[in-house]
């Protein structure tokens, strides 16, 4: 597969488009920019690829749109060197948005199916997670503490052992809720017991799930 001038003029058209829906942070319309959505869509989506639409990735799970990837990375405040934990790897689009602005990602995944396909889409185009099979819930807390923790399911509640693995001063965006609408949030950790949540809108996203498959 390759990354035609078609697809970069594609994804300038995408990047204006998220910044007319309010995405102004410019390093990340810039990784958006910069990697090919197409890699990491089936080869059936691959003209649609630069929709701002979810697609199927099989395994019952689906890439997010841009704007939601956008969008809880822009939540974050990504900076360099940041390290960051990410629970739901999915295709590795979100991933590689994470790294290309310049953060040392930890990512995990459950479907080992998707594990196998997302490790060769990121290695093609020269991105290297710390990537593990594994359940999210569990987190990992032998890598921890993280500066930021990034979930991209939808989680019935907040995971506790995810929030004893932020640091203090650290950052959590998860989607929470029922099966079909999710509040997003942003926890801030202000101390080991104490931590700060606020919400920025309803999201749609697959369950988060746990154990291995």
């Amino acid at each position: 597969m390759t990354d035609s001038f078609l697809h970069q003029g594609l994804r300038k058209k995408l990047v204006d488009g998220l910044r007319a829906k309010g995405i102004d942070n410019e390093a990340i319309l810039s990784a958006i920019g910069k990697i090919p959505r197409h890699f990491f869509v089936d080869s059936s989506f691959a003209k649609q690829a630069y929709e701002d639409r979810p697609f199927s990735i099989g395994s019952g799970q689906t890439i997010s749109q841009p704007f939601t990837v956008a969008f809880q990375t822009q939540l974050l405040n990504v900076k360099k060197f940041d390290k960051i934990l990410e629970i739901g790897t999915g295709s590795g689009y979100q991933t590689a948005v994470l790294i290309e602005l310049g953060a040392t990602v930890y990512t995990i995944e459950r479907q080992r199916e998707l594990f196998i396909k997302c490790q060769k889409i990121l290695t093609k185009i020269n991105c290297f997670p710390y990537l593990f099979l594994g359940d999210g819930y569990e987190g990992k807390p032998m890598f921890a503490p993280f500066d930021k923790i990034l979930v991209t399911a939808g989680a019935k509640s907040i995971p506790h052992k995810l929030l004893q693995q932020l640091t203090v001063g650290g950052k959590m965006v998860i989607p929470v809720g029922d099966s079909k609408v999710q509040e997003m949030l942003v926890i801030d950790k202000l101390s080991e017991e104490n931590y700060k949540a606020a919400k920025f809108g309803k999201f749609s996203f697959v369950p988060m799930l746990q154990g291995i498959s």
